[in-house]
């Protein structure tokens, strides 16, 4: 530790001693003990309040809380301050602070003077209020102060004593005579015949004038004249006994109240300024103490972000060390042999439009911090999902039947493709083309009224409700995405969390997180049957209770619950008993629910019932359900952006109401959907009847192939997608071996969806959409079957090789791969089943067009060990991506030390270019 920082905790280690955290229960003894009127009284009259504090503490050790005397008054004051601001963080707090304040109004009401003793007080208070039987005019009082207390004592004198009002020179100079040394006599002296008064004063705790030693907010008085004297030492003390244990009596004149009165007066005028000048220094020493702690976070955050950028220098070298080996391999790999290859099925075919595409971020090609925009700009624009790398491909390189027939396939994003045409001949019907002047101007943020009173009526039918939905507990907005989001602000603190069962739909992470800063604690569903599951990935009241107790261990602040009904990708139907259980969990924990119901005219199982929440009888807690639906799956409409939320809160109804401004939906689209919920002919006649077909149509068609796979799957009548189990097809149960494999299905140009997106606990889970035309989906199970046979040979290839290298005792060499190639007498002929010999295992590859030149070989020959490469390269670029591994390998560097030139990497790096 330098220097500077052992100087800084020497100076101000007893100030952050006194600000050791204080629980609730603690802060609430405290106030109790300090408000009471004893306390309160001896706070005010009493010069020195150190042995106050000291006796409290001591009260609070006897109640098992272990606290000094500094740490509670630099606590109470803390408080005080707080009060002032009307930051106390329980109303409890306001209350016993009013106390304390009501209970030194009347300490101090109750002695004129803080210096005198009780008795002496009540004479004074006689002396003013005496009305029925006033004194002559020529009585006198006589008034001894008190001798200072024991403890005051052993204390020493006080360091500060004010005097107000005008000092008599006779008497000044008789105390100049009588104390030879810095103390002299505080008194209170009432001049009868020259009507001056002259009073001794010291702050009590009200002005905490004694108590800021330590945070060096010490105050003067300006607003009356004053005449500091500092006390001498113990010794000194005994000389001067008689002088200052000893007041010297004055008379007083009845005459002189009235001044006294004026004195008193003058001396609460300078209390109430001078704790107000105190407070005011306090403040000011807070918020200094907030800038530096806000200049530590910030160079924290940039040491932070240099070590980042230099992992990613360190890994962007390593890559590159690996690709120019493996590089090397195949140069040498393509001089060894003597026939041309053709294309087998470990061979990487890219489409030269999709070459420029980038996988990864190499050398200067760092992600950077950007000067232009803030930290949580920078954190968007740098977010990337898991399959990220997969969509800016398919982006690059769509299937089309006409212009690419060889591009991705997507059947990994959940969209409904199979009724366009209906769609289309509904939507050119003259009814749709009308446009009214109040669709073109601003209208009621929730929704135009048309438009939610058609929602109420639709989700009342189709739900089922027991009673008509009410337009106005409605909101309507551009997509469940923005319901999502605007459900986290509203509902939710920055930094609070939300239970959800995973595996889920992962872009619900970014839906709450990116705006409002709240996090999603997963409640872990498995495949394998545990406790009174009956069905996998089953949901029950004591997993959502294990959860929530994991959560609160890790001090997480849980607001909500959200589920999906039907659920995605599970296809999963909750019935109305267990709907019912997550509810009343939800109520007895204080949770919101946000149920998401997207798919619940997509139910396309005739056995199958699906039980919206809207449709039972009486919800366990109806304030805290909020049920969201939209038209994005069940109208197969995603790219129209209309979404609705139905909550009987008032509250949260207003408050998204103030959000719509951001969310709205266009009043053209608003006027289109409502008529489509009017009509209601064309929906139970024509559209919903041949959309539950063609899903149930395409849904037998995938399920029958991957049943011809022997592909494990979840067989449920809900959704677009397919919960398949691909997990026999790995190397390994890691999550590392699934995104190869999801590579590997990329190679082939089909884009699924991988377990790790979903928040899946087991890896080889994946989504497959079946909602496509026919002929793109059976192209796409092609390509499935493809790759699941290439990643099949390559596991028994693996295998094979093992077994050679454990018979060859000698580490030989590994046996060239013999290949053979039939003789192509058109070059435009299509292969269609190329046979590829590698150590006596044949592997057939894909069919594709040789002469095709949109398309590139990458690797010259089918080698194992450049898969692997393949595999580790990707690995890499998985953790350069996630920063939990950054954290967790976070280097050591010398000070000084350049990371680009450590020489082990020089080293590796002038290897890779001989």
């Amino acid at each position: 530790m330098c220097s500077a920082a052992m100087h800084l905790i020497h100076v101000y280690g007893k100030k952050y001693e006194r600000g050791s955290n204080w629980s609730e229960p603690e802060v609430l003894e405290l106030l109790q003990i300090w408000s009471d009127v004893p306390v309160q009284t001896e706070l005010v009259t009493c010069l020195r309040n150190q042995h106050v504090f000291n006796r409290i503490a001591s009260t609070l050790r006897q109640k098992g809380i272990n606290r000094t005397g500094d740490q509670c008054r630099e606590k109470i004051k803390k408080l005080k301050l707080e009060y002032k601001q009307k930051t106390l963080r329980s109303a409890r707090y306001y209350e016993l602070m009013e106390r304390a304040q009501s209970n030194r109004s009347a300490a101090t009401s109750g002695s004129t003077l803080p210096l005198w003793s009780g008795s002496v007080a009540n004479q004074v208070i006689g002396l003013q209020g005496s009305e029925t039987n006033p004194p002559r005019a020529g009585e006198i009082l006589e008034i001894k102060t008190e001798v200072m207390s024991s403890d005051d004592e052993a204390a020493g004198p006080p360091e500060m004593l004010y005097e107000f009002g005008p000092v008599d020179e006779e008497d000044e100079a008789g105390g100049e005579d009588k104390n030879t040394g810095p103390n002299t006599d505080e008194q209170a002296e009432m001049d009868g015949e020259q009507g001056n008064t002259r009073v001794i004063c010291s702050p009590s705790d009200c002005s905490d004038q004694n108590m800021t030693g330590s945070s060096g907010a010490g105050v003067s008085p300006a607003t009356a004249p004053t005449t500091m004297r500092d006390g001498g030492s113990h010794g000194d003390q005994e000389g001067v006994s008689g002088s200052f244990h000893q007041r010297k009596r004055r008379r007083v004149v009845r005459g002189g109240d009235e001044g006294l009165s004026s004195a008193l007066a003058g001396y609460l005028s300078w209390q109430q300024t001078a704790e107000e000048r105190f407070l005011a220094l306090e403040e000011a020493r807070m918020r200094q103490e907030a800038r530096a702690e806000e200049r530590r976070e910030q160079q924290e955050e940039r040491r932070a972000k240099q070590e980042r950028e230099h992992e990613f220098r360190l890994m962007s070298m390593l890559t590159r060390v690996l690709s120019s080996a493996r590089g090397m391999e195949d140069q040498s790999a393509t001089t060894s042999r003597e026939i041309p290859p053709v294309p087998s099925s470990s061979q990487t075919l890219i489409p030269n439009s999709a070459k420029a595409v980038p996988n990864m971020l190499w050398g200067d090609q760092t992600p950077q911090y950007s000067p232009y925009l803030s930290r949580r700009g920078n954190s968007m624009r740098l977010h990337q999902g898991i399959l990220q790398e997969g969509y800016n491909q398919y982006h690059a390189n769509k299937h089309d039947e006409n212009s690419n027939p060889h591009g991705i396939i997507n059947l990994g994003t959940s969209e409904n493709k199979l009724c366009f045409d209906l769609l289309q001949k509904r939507l050119m019907r003259p009814d749709m083309l009308h446009i009214d002047p109040a669709f073109l101007q601003y209208h009621d943020w929730k929704g135009h009224s048309f438009l939610r009173e058609e929602v109420a009526k639709f989700l009342s039918d189709y739900c089922h409700s027991p009673k008509p939905l009410k337009p106005e507990n409605v909101v309507v907005m551009n997509g469940c995405g923005s319901l999502f989001s605007a459900l986290a602000a509203t509902l939710c603190d920055p930094e609070d969390a939300i239970l959800i069962p995973s595996p889920f739909y992962g872009v619900i992470t970014e839906d709450v997180g990116l705006y409002s800063s709240v996090m999603l604690h997963h409640v872990p569903l498995y495949n394998q049957l545990t406790g009174s599951d009956v069905r996998p990935f089953q949901l029950t009241v004591e997993k959502l209770e294990n959860s929530l107790k994991d959560a609160k261990k890790e001090g997480l602040n849980i607001k909500a619950l959200i589920l999906l009904n039907p659920q995605n990708p599970l296809g999963e139907m909750y019935s109305s008993e267990e709907m019912i259980s997550f509810l009343q969990f939800a109520k007895m924990h204080q949770l919101h629910v946000i149920i998401d119901e997207i798919y619940m005219l997509s139910v396309f199982s005739e056995t199958d019932t699906f039980r919206s929440v809207l449709s039972l009888d009486g919800l366990p807690d109806p304030q805290r359900t909020h049920v969201m639906w939209g038209v994005s799956k069940d109208f197969a409409m995603a790219g129209m952006r209309v979404g609705v939320v139905h909550s009987e809160n008032r509250d949260l109804v207003q408050a998204l109401d103030q959000l719509g401004a951001f969310h709205g939906v266009p009043g053209l689209t608003q006027y289109q959907m409502a008529q489509l919920f009017r009509d209601r002919d064309w929906l139970n006649s024509e559209f919903l009847p041949e959309n539950r077909r063609r899903l149930r149509e395409a849904h037998i068609f995938l399920t029958e192939e991957l049943k011809k796979l022997d592909v494990p799957f979840l067989h449920r009548g809900a959704g677009f997608f397919i919960w398949a189990d691909l997990s026999k097809y790995l190397k390994e149960k890691t999550f590392a071996e699934e995104l190869s494999v999801w590579r590997c299905f990329l190679k082939h140009r089909v884009l699924l969806s991988c377990g790790q997106a979903f928040s899946c606990g087991s890896p080889g889970w994946f989504r497959i959409i079946f909602t496509d035309q026919q002929h793109k989906l059976q192209l796409g199970v092609q390509r499935i079957k493809n790759a699941l046979e290439e990643l099949q040979d390559s596991s028994i290839l693996e295998t094979q090789r093992t077994t050679d290298k454990r018979d060859d005792g000698s580490g030989t060499a590994r046996r060239e791969d013999a290949k053979t190639i039939d003789e192509c007498k058109d070059p435009t002929l299509k292969t269609s089943s190329v046979q590829t010999k590698l150590d006596n295992v044949d592997i057939k590859a894909e069919p594709v067009s040789l002469a095709d030149e949109s398309f590139v070989i990458l690797n010259g020959q089918s080698d194992i060990r450049s898969e692997s490469l393949d595999s580790l390269i990707g690995t890499l670029r998985q953790q350069i991506r996630s920063s939990d591994w950054l954290e967790k390998h976070k280097p050591e560097l010398a000070a000084g030390k350049d990371p680009t030139q450590l020489d082990v990497f020089t080293d590796l790096l002038e290897k890779a270019r001989k």
